[in-house]
């Protein structure tokens, strides 16, 4: 946003008053909605430059309008300022891409279901609940979405300029009878979206889905959040990885190996829980590979820092930890070290106190084949013996894991299978900071050497008392917060692991403090919220803009009625709300892109629509869950899209540069 702007004021003026949507864009919201110049038009004298960028709030909405509250609500502005100090506001507004289970183009002149499941063949997995109304499975649950350019798409049928998006689907949350719960039993679906950019607007339009064949990466497990990596590949994930000891009597994992490979027996459970990256061809196809060497975590969205090879990670888990992985080239995660983090004193819920320092404990380094290769042959007691009892033997050491103890013990020879593919375990038994709650979103403020994680909640294992809290980890609260919270980490250079090597980064965390907090209510506000609806409530998507100096923050929360998308600039310290998700509706699949062909785009989703919460919702369900059904396919689909924003007004008092 830095570059000059294209038109002068009076040029921009011819475009007040019209109905045109248009995305943020690039040069000072877009080539077209330009600030100041001289009088002249053909730009002999001196133009202002794009100087900073803010957003009103929008008010969260209630009963009074109840359609309101029943879909994705965007009534915030965006305002821009202008070196002159003129400015120029945007109002924004919500614009889909589809609805899951939409027929969408296939780009051959067909259809293709959105969101739609198939098993490892390709073949449709067929939702059979209903007789008479068998249909395709389709996920109500996108989520993690990376919007990207190549530099020579060669897709058919663009008017304007091509564009792509990879958009995941997490899980869909019941089967059409309504009554089956089908969470984390179906393959998760991905795909790559061709979308027409419009040179002149910015507009996108869907042009081509197609759905990437994950059979490679032998199936997709539960595909959460995600990141654009800075090669421009998207970095997916596999969320709460299936626990390998308890796997004979994980009936939901079973019901996800008969809909995958037709045999509940055949999924292997260490091929699950890993990181898997996409790459889109100028066809508007995508192929996949599966990074094991990452850590068998539950990967929500990792960051991938400037230097293209160090990767910080949060856990999505009870008793979670912080991560980090250093690739030994760049723009290549298929090899690396793997630490974790080990915090010392000093962690506080206060955005004043110091910080708590880190230091990173070494588990090990890998390749992803070897550790594939580990992942097929290996069993779980081919690794580690491991107990829920105390087995009163000084050889196993006991750990913390999902609130609970254990005991556990390595095999001989067996410490690198037991770092890569029994992660949690083993960061536990080398002294990792195993305390976090659904650490979740991360992502990275470059200019100042700051990264930034999501807390959706901060209890069980972070609560000092608790039954999974352990005070060696350092990690401790009073009193459990659940509207969670955003920490921000400070990026070194010259950091050592706890053996005294150094760390081959100079993007390693080395202090870690509190940005912002929610606010628990003791009870329930007229319309149900338990958490105060003018803060964040567990924070869940995170990314940050550069160019608007923003951390853009999307909420999973069992505490607000409605979820909201938030904006937080890091220098005037204003948190602001940008938009608000149907009710019972996560946010997510969030993305911002500063400049794509010049525009600057935030992608946003949201997923399960309606999914009623008791005491959360029980004032509202009534009223809003006929109105959910009617937008959103009996409740059914969820949307994929992004914010647009049309000129509301210009501030012309000052004089030109």
């Amino acid at each position: 946003m830095s570059q000059s702007l294209s038109l002068d004021r009076r040029q921009a003026l011819k475009y007040l008053g019209t109905p045109l949507m248009l995305p943020l864009s690039g040069a000072a919201v877009g080539s077209l909605l330009t600030g100041c110049g001289g009088g002249s038009d053909d730009n002999s004298t001196p133009t202002a430059t794009f100087a900073s960028a803010s957003f009103v709030s929008m008010a969260a909405p209630s009963l009074t309008t109840p359609a309101d509250m029943a879909k994705t609500l965007v009534n915030s502005t965006l305002m821009v300022k202008f070196s002159d100090d003129s400015t120029q506001g945007f109002s924004l507004s919500y614009a889909p891409f589809f609805t899951t289970g939409d027929l969408v183009p296939d780009g051959k002149g067909g259809t293709i279901l959105a969101g739609g499941y198939v098993d490892f063949a390709g073949k449709p997995i067929i939702d059979t609940t209903v007789a008479g109304k068998e249909r395709q499975f389709f996920s109500d649950s996108p989520d993690g979405t990376s919007l990207l350019k190549l530099d020579n798409p060669t897709v058919s049928g663009i008017k304007g300029k091509a564009v792509f998006a990879v958009v995941q689907f997490e899980y869909t949350t019941w089967a059409q009878d309504g009554k089956t719960d089908m969470y984390g039993k179906l393959p998760s679906p991905i795909a790559v979206l061709t979308l027409d950019q419009d040179p002149t607007t910015g507009k996108l339009t869907l042009v081509k889905y197609h759905n990437v064949d994950t059979s490679p990466a032998m199936g997709l497990w539960i595909t959460c959040g995600a990141s654009l990596s800075p090669w421009g590949t998207h970095l997916s994930s596999e969320e709460y990885e299936p626990d390998a000891f308890t796997i004979a009597s994980n009936t939901m994992f079973k019901a996800y190996s008969k809909n995958l490979f037709g045999d509940e027996t055949k999924a292997n459970v260490y091929h699950y829980g890993h990181l898997p990256e996409v790459t889109v061809n100028p066809d508007g196809t995508g192929t996949i590979k599966k990074h094991y060497c990452l850590g068998r975590i539950s990967h929500e969205l990792i960051q991938v820092m400037p230097d293209n090879r160090t990767a910080i990670m949060g856990d999505d888990a009870t008793n979670g930890g912080f991560f980090m992985f250093v690739a030994d080239k760049e723009k290549d995660l298929s090899a690396g070290t793997l630490y974790v983090a080990k915090f010392g004193a000093g962690f506080s819920l206060d955005p004043a106190a110091a910080g708590a320092p880190i230091t990173w404990i070494k588990l090990g380094s890998a390749t992803s084949a070897e550790i594939k290769a580990l992942a097929d042959t290996l069993k779980p007691t081919d690794i580690m013996d491991v107990s829920t009892t105390d087995p009163a033997d000084a050889s196993f050491t006991k750990i913390w894991l999902s609130g609970k103890t254990q005991w556990v013990r390595v095999k001989a020879g067996m410490d690198k299978a037991a770092a890569f593919l029994e992660t949690h375990r083993y960061a536990a038994l080398k002294g990792g900071s195993m305390a976090f709650t659904k650490m979740e979103g991360t992502t990275v403020n470059i200019k100042d050497k700051v990264a930034y994680s999501a807390l959706q909640n901060m209890q069980s294992s972070m609560v000092k008392g608790n039954a999974a809290y352990n005070a060696d980890y350092n990690i401790g609260i009073d009193k459990a917060l659940n509207a969670g919270g955003v920490l921000a980490h400070t990026l070194s250079a010259g950091q050592k692991d706890s053996a005294g090597t150094a760390i081959n980064s100079d993007w390693v965390p080395s202090v870690t403090k509190t940005l912002l907090i929610g606010e628990d209510l003791a009870t329930a506000d007229a319309l149900g919220n338990l958490a105060n609806p003018d803060k964040i409530g567990a924070p869940d998507n995170l990314k940050f803009s550069e160019k608007l100096r923003t951390l853009f923050i999307g909420e999973d929360s069992s505490y607000h009625v409605n979820n909201f998308l938030w904006a937080y600039n890091v220098d005037t310290k204003v948190l602001s709300r940008v938009a608000s998700m149907p009710s019972g509706a996560e946010a997510t699949g969030l993305g911002v892109v500063d400049d794509l062909n010049g525009w600057t785009y935030i992608t946003a989703n949201f997923q399960h629509p309606g999914d009623w919460i008791s005491p959360l919702h029980n004032t509202v369900k009534s009223t809003l869950d006929p109105l959910v059904r009617a937008n959103y396919k009996d409740r059914f689909g969820a949307q994929v899209g992004y914010l647009t924003g049309a000129i509301t007004s210009v501030n012309l008092t000052k004089k030109p540069v």
